[in-house]
């Protein structure tokens, strides 16, 4: 609509034209219903992100290796947000994190998701003329109609457990406030979703799924990385020994016991009388 009021070409017009074109390949050559062929290719997308997707696996690994960092950082210029932005963003770049990263996946796939909903809106009119097929996905739903259309419902509840369980994974380095808000949003989406076609929450559902399916096998290959110790280049480590084996006056060395001191010499102590008593001699 607002392509139409401002009289401006639609810049997503090449990526509509390539995703309709890969769902009509899928169906006529490959040999896939139409409902399958958006799986194949929510499974291709997902498959040219993977690149992007490694990124983003390494980023979120790195904010939760430094999180003790970033957080004590918060802490400390908690009362100057300012001071606090620039802070971290030191410390981003001292530590090489690109925060951004791990938004990036899901950033590339609005432009597929908002063009898909273009090519399912015309697809009635536009390709099964021409290709004909069947719609149905599992004998369930349309992929033609909006989601709120008879088992309609099924999937989007379906849809709504998988964005919860890929949001958990992708919010787990995340304060609490973020993760929860991660959490809630697929559950305050649903009234907005309802009148989006079937196929759109099949491409989202398959995407969720790969996100859950990813999250587990990353989380067994790809074991976390330990935070470094965080010394100032002045200060030795706790257990080194000092330089040329040096100890400093009036400290002892911790590797070496402290020496004893040798007995003082003195008088030899005399012994009282016992009271009320003499000596004799013999």
């Amino acid at each position: 609509m607002i392509v139409q009021v401002f009289g401006l070409s639609n810049p997503l017009q090449p990526l509509e034209r390539f995703l309709e074109s890969a769902l009509i390949w899928l169906h006529e050559t490959v040999g896939f219903s139409w409902a399958w062929s958006i799986v194949a290719l929510t499974i291709m997308v997902r498959v040219v992100l993977v690149p992007v997707t490694v990124k983003q696996i390494h980023s979120m690994q790195a904010l939760q290796a430094h999180a003790p960092e970033m957080k004590a950082l918060q802490q400390k210029w908690k009362h100057d947000k300012q001071r606090q932005n620039e802070e971290l963003m030191k410390f981003y770049k001292e530590n090489k994190i690109n925060p951004a990263a791990s938004c990036l996946p899901i950033v590339l796939q609005i432009p597929v998701f908002i063009s898909l909903f273009y090519v399912l809106q015309g697809f009635t009119k536009d390709v099964l003329p021409l290709y004909g097929g069947s719609v149905d996905w599992l004998h369930l739903v349309d992929i033609t109609v909006p989601v709120k259309y008879g088992w309609g419902p099924l999937l989007l509840v379906i849809y709504v457990a998988s964005q919860l369980s890929s949001s958990y994974f992708m919010s787990s380095t995340m304060q609490g406030a973020q993760r929860i808000l991660l959490m809630v949003l697929p559950v305050l989406f649903v009234p907005f979703i309802l009148h989006f076609p079937a196929g759109l929450m099949l491409y989202w559902l398959t995407t969720n799924l790969w996100t859950t399916g990813q999250g587990l096998v990353t989380r067994r290959l790809m074991p976390k990385p330990e935070a470094p110790d965080k010394r100032s280049s002045r200060t030795p480590a706790k257990d080194a020994p000092p330089e040329n084996g040096a100890v400093e006056k009036g400290k002892a060395s911790p590797s070496t016991p402290a020496p004893r001191r040798p007995p003082v010499a003195g008088p030899p102590r005399r012994r009282k009388r016992p009271s009320g008593g003499r000596s004799t001699k013999k």
